[in-house]
Formats: structure tokens, C-alpha cells, sequence
């Protein structure tokens, strides 16, 4: 099996960390080789903040480097455009359309891009967006944008719903175990 890299990159606080916790465990369930890499940044902050999950039959290092990455998965617009760098000819970005002002924009410094995925799709990316927010408040919370985009990324691999569900088991609270996979079905289903 060739190693396959997927990126998730957003802004502090969105459950990104969550979402690639879910993938490796997915990923070891399938006995494969894999390596998680969780880089913070300014995370407490609102900040960019970025993981790597790589696998296949051997993965020597969890760093994707620019114009290696099969996926990213991407909380919002702005991030997706960001790190496009860094996406292989070829691969595909999964991303919600929420628009996060970053701090240049919130102080008036800079204005938010027009049209950022339109830009994203110009410059050759397979873009597949959605609006995860919205899908998310129909799972039953805001916070579960990063699984509405799980359950998009899942339709690009051949894992039973049930071996998604079993990630999800082991990964998620309990408490919030059944609204987490409404939101998974939600996000792979959307149209």
C-alpha cells in the first residue's frame, strides 16, 4: 500500500486535533502504518493550526511536505488556500466554506479574499465544499463541523461506515457519541 498523506488545517479550537485522532485510529484498526503529527501553532489563540496523518505499509515520518499531500481537510476557506501549497497534482481538498475572519481582518488591516474558493478551484485543486457549519447545526451542534467533514473525507476511502463508527467509538466522548455520528452521515451524505 502506498502512503497516502492527509493534511487538517484550521484555526484553533475547531476539533481538528479530534479529527485526526479519529483517522489514526481508523487507520491502525486496518493494521496499517501510521503517523499522526499535531502542530499547534497559536492554537489558544484563534491561530492556523495544522496535523499530518500519513499511511500505508511503512511511514517513516509524520511531516507532509509542499506538493506531497493526497488530502486536506480544511475548516475554513482561507486555511485551504494557505496550505494549497502543499497539495499533490491530483489531489483533492475537503473543505467547509465558514468564513473565519483572521486577525488582520478582524483589526481592519487586511479584508477577507472574495470568492476564495473559486481561487482554490483556478488554480487546479479538486475542491469539494461544503458548508459544515450549517451541516453541523442539523447534527445538533456547532461544534461538530471537524466530524461533518470526516464523513466527507470518508466517501475518498473504501472503510465501512461501521469501521468509521468504530473510530468514532473509541474517540468520542459518550455523551456526545450519537449526535458525532448523525453529523459523520450528515457530512458524507450532503449533496
Amino acid at each position: 500500500m502506498k502512503t497516502t498523506n492527509i493534511m487538517i488545517v484550521g484555526v484553533g479550537g475547531q476539533g481538528s486535533l479530534l479529527a485526526s485522532r479519529v483517522l489514526g485510529e481508523l487507520f491502525l484498526m486496518k493494521g496499517v502504518d501510521v503517523k499522526v503529527s499535531e502542530v499547534h501553532g497559536m492554537s489558544q489563540r484563534g491561530g492556523s493550526v495544522v496535523t499530518y496523518v500519513r499511511f500505508g505499509d511503512k511511514v517513516y515520518s509524520p511531516i507532509v511536505d509542499k506538493g506531497e499531500a493526497d488530502y486536506i481537510v480544511s475548516f475554513e476557506g482561507l486555511e485551504a488556500a494557505r496550505w494549497l501549497p502543499y497539495l499533490k497534482k491530483g489531489g483533492t481538498i475537503v473543505t467547509n466554506t465558514q468564513q473565519i475572519d483572521p486577525m488582520p481582518v478582524v483589526t481592519g488591516v487586511a479584508e477577507y479574499p472574495e470568492d476564495i474558493i473559486g481561487k482554490i478551484k483556478a488554480a487546479g485543486a479538486n475542491v469539494d465544499a461544503l458548508d459544515c457549519l450549517a451541516l453541523a447545526e442539523q447534527a445538533g451542534s456547532s461544534k461538530a463541523v471537524n466530524v461533518v467533514l470526516l464523513g466527507r473525507l470518508s466517501k475518498y476511502f473504501d472503510f465501512t461506515d461501521a469501521e468509521w463508527e468504530e473510530a468514532l467509538t473509541r474517540c468520542v466522548p459518550g455523551k456526545f457519541l450519537e449526535m458525532n455520528k448523525k453529523a459523520f452521515y450528515i457530512g458524507k451524505n450532503a449533496e
